[in-house]
């Protein structure tokens, strides 16, 4: 195994689900029943889970299955609602300042997406009074846009003939700092979404957000009960990360192996299918003493794919740098004890190195 940098991301993936190319992140996704009880036409479902535990990964899986269905699919990013409720201080007028702000964003994208520029468009926007599906409806005429692609085309077809919009908004925590100012923005986001999805019956919203940031706003303003029932926690266990790894290794080598197939086999036996990659037994010390590798690596991740994918990559790497075609034990061993000298903190922040140390009897 070469264990070249395109390779290796070939082999594991990309930690962030963004830079993955979609076609090969649907080759080896993990579908489970979250994924089932989010990707539906519920009309807001908030995803709820630990920073690397792949909610972003289900959105970018979730928006290209939309895309292939022909239902009309938009993302909302931080930086598209950086600047909403900066200067409200009143609450119910922050809610009214979102819900103009995200039925502006929802409407801008939807135009951007076929093509559509119109510089009066805010000004008709208004007239509909917050009726944006009519609004888009009346706007976008498929007579209009010959040149469109054929998938483009079918997408503007389902959306007038149903008026149906998925709006995906993901990675809201990011610069959160959990301040005062920070719950109330979020709190009247999550009411504006409800009065919107309450009003216009087509929009379906997706929300991730970390189980941290949630609780504060949760636990901080008693109006956001009403869209508890809406909340999807997101976890996974050690046999679905496993499962997880070896369906990615099986399919770098060409191996179109199911998810289903993989799920019912043990993990003694999924991990067999990681030997032309790294080594079967970890010939550590203390409780690693000659134990199977697979088991050395589900005692450090928490349940969270980003940390599996990370340890991996810094070994494969490490493996390289050693003139190594398949990782071992001493490769463990170096990016272990490189972490225990706060070698790679920068690049392991999401792996609890106090956890590391208890358990990593690996090493003197």
């Amino acid at each position: 195994m070469d264990f070249k940098e395109e390779n290796i991301a070939a082999l594991f993936g990309h930690e962030a689900a963004e830079d993955e190319d979609i076609e090969r992140l649907k080759s080896y996704y993990l579908k489970g029943a979250i994924y089932e009880q989010v990707a539906n036409e519920m009309p807001i479902r908030i995803l709820v889970g630990h920073k690397g535990i792949g909610k972003s990964a289900l959105f970018h899986v979730a928006m290209d299955e939309d895309i292939s269905s022909g239902r009309l699919s938009l993302l909302i990013k931080p930086d598209d609602i950086a600047d909403i409720g900066d200067s409200e201080k009143a609450f119910l007028g922050l809610i009214k300042e979102w819900k103009l702000g995200i039925i502006e964003i929802i409407s801008q994208k939807a135009l951007v997406s076929f093509g559509v520029i119109r510089d009066d468009w805010k000004g008709a926007l208004s007239n509909y009074g917050g009726r944006f599906i009519d609004f888009l409806q009346s706007t976008i005429k498929t007579e209009n846009y010959a040149d469109l692609s054929k998938i483009k085309r079918v997408i503007l077809d389902e959306f007038l003939k149903t008026g149906k919009i998925f709006v995906y908004l993901d990675d809201l925590d990011r610069g959160w700092q959990g301040n005062s100012q920070d719950i109330k923005k979020l709190s009247a986001l999550l009411n504006a979404v409800r009065d919107i999805s309450s009003n216009c019956k087509g929009v379906f919203f997706r929300i991730s957000l970390r189980s941290d940031v949630y609780y504060l706003v949760r636990t901080s303003d008693e109006s956001t009960d009403k869209i508890e029932g809406s909340v999807i926690w997101y976890g996974w266990n050690n046999h679905e990360i496993l499962t997880m790894l070896v369906k990615r290794v099986q399919h770098y080598f060409g191996q179109q192996v199911t998810t289903d197939e993989l799920a019912k086999l043990s993990q003694s036996q999924l991990a067999s299918f990681l030997n032309p990659v790294m080594e079967d037994i970890f010939r550590g010390r203390g409780n690693w003493k000659s134990i199977p590798t697979y088991r050395m690596l589900m005692s450090l991740v928490r349940k969270r794919p980003r940390d599996i994918v990370k340890l991996c990559t810094l070994a494969a790497r490490n493996a390289r740098s050693n003139g190594k075609n398949i990782i071992t034990t001493d490769n463990f061993n170096n990016v272990l004890k490189s972490i225990h000298k706060g070698d790679f903190k920068t690049q392991l922040t999401n792996i609890d190195l106090s956890s590391l140390i208890l358990n990593a009897c690996c090493w003197e």
